[in-house]
């Protein structure tokens, strides 16, 4: 029988999800670094952290951080020296990303309402996810809207944007425009995306609750060149007790 690997614990999430050379934007054949393994770089590098407090903080074995360590450092070594492009996704990884102060009140997720997000802008739903300032957080009970407030991102760049998500404890985000980087850490932190929507967000939201928010599951992000095309409609709302756990975490 297999042996089980446990969750390595992440409270960071990368700046960018992806890094080409300046000649290139091919990600095709681009490696890939995991969500555990950056962690290791981050603490150890970034932060300074020694490989017993580093395992302490990802709740592992310090021989686990060398192995994730070292497998980090040949992937760095190998983008730099073969000039190829890297990706950060995936991983046997726990999002515990630190809780934000910004939001309306101080909600865990399984509860039993769900917070709701969107990228906003002077009342509309902001068409680029990794630049928006300004998220509409919606708490919702039993199909009604209990709050909503306006909270300021003061973060930079997709993976800012999406540790903030976690740290506020949001089920599912309404955008226009997001990149698959920021796609796969929604999806692994366990937030419903429903991208590709415009027009006013208020309205989306309401569409949401009536179950007939049209939406684009393939959204892609660029500035030059947004596909946001008619797509799924949300005509089913199962919005059950989620958590911030990839999907091959064992207890």
């Amino acid at each position: 029988m297999p042996k089980t690997t446990k969750c390595r614990k992440i409270k960071g999430m990368p700046g960018q999800f992806g890094f080409a050379p300046t000649d290139s934007i091919d990600m095709v054949d681009a490696l890939q670094l995991t969500f555990d393994e950056f962690e290791t770089i981050r603490l150890l590098d970034a932060e300074g952290y020694t490989q017993e407090q580093c395992a302490k903080e990802m709740g592992v074995a310090r021989t686990t951080v060398t192995s994730m360590y070292e497998s980090a450092r040949r992937k760095v070594a190998r983008m730099l020296v073969e000039g190829r492009s890297l990706v950060i996704s995936g991983g046997n990884v726990q999002f515990n990303i630190p809780a934000n102060t910004g939001f309306i009140s101080s909600r865990k997720k399984g509860d039993k309402e769900m917070r709701l997000a969107v990228t906003y802008d002077n009342g509309e739903i902001f068409q680029h996810f990794g630049h928006t300032e300004q998220f509409k957080v919606y708490d919702i009970e039993d199909g009604k809207i209990l709050n909503e407030e306006v909270v300021d991102t003061n973060g930079q760049g997709h993976g800012a944007l999406a540790g903030f998500l976690l740290g506020g404890n949001v089920d599912a985000l309404i955008c226009g425009g997001i990149g698959g980087g920021a796609q796969n850490a929604l999806s692994e932190a366990g937030i419903t995306l429903y991208g590709g929507v415009s027009g006013k967000a208020d309205d989306a939201v309401q569409d949401f609750l009536a179950g007939k928010l049209s939406y684009n599951p393939d959204v892609t992000c660029s500035h030059h060149d947004h596909e946001h095309g008619e797509g799924h409609t949300c005509g089913d709302h199962d919005h059950g007790e989620g958590h911030h756990c990839g999907g091959h975490c064992h207890e």
